[in-house]
């Protein structure tokens, strides 16, 4: 790819101060694709100067001016929306169905949401005797995930350069390249020298040197919650703000009066969509006694039809996983979970027939699961499915909320009010009931140890906007 050894600081493309290269993998080849350069302090330096420069004016630009370049933004998006699935696929593995649909499209319905929202947001609000000023909160760090890469980048990018904020990008080393073709959306859209900086680079090299600098206002972080602290240990000196989006564990209630097959179906499509690698995905799957040995024979069922292989393919339905590394994290807590005894139903730890390469796991399902178990408490983060059985609502929902995380819940029932009852007492950020689907509309926000602040839809042009009350208006008016 062109350029991909450079960043894009103050609208040039530029080598580092130091060059230092990372080889990019191809998780289904296990092959080199292309190399990138590992960003350094000195690095973050100089987009910091031309983020804090561009401020001042870019923060002050009018609302019609940012509407405009947001739209150009989304044309230019919508063209290169195949490079963009192609390189996704390639760089993280997801099947190139998922990549073009879900992938670039779940990005582009961020962009499309931000403008929108932005034709109609107010920035002053006028109360009694008093006026509230929303104004950007300055420079923004954004340092971004690798298993949903070009979506976590534009969930927080579009409210950002919405809001009047600059940037510094830092994606995931591990799936970078999507990056660096939103930057030129962002180039070809005509956005001012310095709003928007890219620099590629790890956590120790790039993103903590971000978290710290005194002139990076914010922090919006998306990835581990281990990761999350470390971030906001190394802003606390500076009483940045932190905004986090992290680990999750999420529950899927099945309840007694649901449709059983439907529920379980989509509860396994769901699980093991994107390899698993989803922080909302429905790892934990809650069925009722009577119901437990029903369900595991058609989640079964299920998930040995998915087909597994080449995301080239335009019927594969999961790809390998994301890097080396995790494909070593999944695979051991597989195989530990089948020595401490966990029930498998289906799946396990060695690649799928006929996959002698590539990071690939099989889709995984274990049953009669309960809450102490490892399997039931760790973000395993790969084609993992629990089954756990209750015996009553109460039950359910403690088992639910047991957790350290709380980023998403799930709930099933024929009775639309039944369902909401149960999702009024989950101690998740995110519920989805009924099968449906995400709304980026709606805040997400996590509880718990997964994460603070909010993201999608008004509630994440908040996180990117500080608060200044003027009293006294009415002073003088009859």
């Amino acid at each position: 790819m062109q350029n991909s050894q450079q960043f894009f600081i103050n609208g040039q493309w530029t080598d580092p101060v130091e060059p230092k290269t990372l080889a990019v993998v191809n998780p289904a080849t296990e092959q080199a694709i292309c190399d990138i350069s590992l960003g350094s302090k000195a690095d973050v330096d100089k987009a910091v100067v031309a983020a804090k420069h561009a401020l001042p004016h870019w923060a002050k630009t009018t609302v019609e001016n940012r509407i405009a370049i947001l739209q150009q933004a989304m044309k230019v998006y919508l063209e290169k929306g195949e490079a963009l699935a192609q390189t996704i696929s390639a760089e993280m593995g997801a099947p190139i169905a998922l990549a073009r649909q879900a992938q670039v499209g779940s990005a582009f319905l961020h962009l499309k949401v931000a403008t929108k929202l932005l034709e109609k947001f107010c920035f002053e609000q006028d109360n009694g005797n008093y006026r509230v000023h929303k104004e950007p909160i300055g420079v923004c760090g954004l340092i971004t995930p690798w298993n949903w890469p070009a979506n976590q980048i534009m969930c927080k990018l579009a409210p950002a350069l919405a809001t009047g904020c600059t940037v510094i990008l830092k994606p995931s080393e591990m799936a970078p390249l999507n990056a660096i073709l939103i930057a030129k959306v962002f180039e070809e859209a005509g956005l001012p020298n310095g709003v928007f900086n890219l620099l590629n680079g790890d956590g120790q090299g790039v993103g903590i040197a971000m978290s710290q600098h005194p002139d990076i206002d914010m922090i919006s972080f998306t990835g581990s919650t281990r990761a999350g602290i470390a971030v906001a240990e190394s802003a606390a000196a500076s009483v940045k703000r932190v905004t986090q989006e992290l680990g999750g564990k999420s529950a899927n209630i099945i309840l007694p009066d649901a449709n059983l097959e439907k529920a379980v179906a989509k509860g396994v499509y769901e699980c093991m969509s994107n390899s698993g690698q989803t922080c909302l995905a429905p790892t934990r799957m809650l069925v009722p006694d009577e119901l437990h040995e029903q369900a595991v024979r058609i989640a079964k069922r299920t998930a040995e039809k998915l087909i597994v292989g080449d995301p080239n393919d335009e019927n594969t339905f999961m790809g390998p996983l994301a890097h080396a590394a995790q494909y070593s994290k999944v695979t051991n807590i597989i195989r530990n979970a089948i020595e401490q005894g966990s029930e498998l139903v289906c799946g396990g730890p060695d690649r799928p027939k006929g996959l002698d390469k590539g990071y690939y796991v099989k889709p995984t399902i274990f049953c009669n699961v309960s809450n102490e178990m490892m399997i039931a408490r760790e973000e395993i983060f790969g084609p993992v499915l629990c089954i756990m059985p209750y015996k009553d609502e109460a039950e359910a929902i403690a088992i639910a909320n047991e957790s350290p995380y709380g980023l998403a819940g799930y709930v099933q029932s024929d009775n639309e009010e039944h369902a909401l009852n149960i999702a009024r007492h989950l101690e998740t950020g995110y519920v989805l009931i009924n099968g449906a689907i995400l709304d980026f509309n709606a805040p997400l926000a996590g509880h718990k140890q997964s994460g603070n602040g909010a993201e999608w839809g008004e509630a994440g042009f908040d996180d990117y906007l500080s608060l200044k009350s003027v009293v006294g208006i009415a002073t003088g008016k009859k």
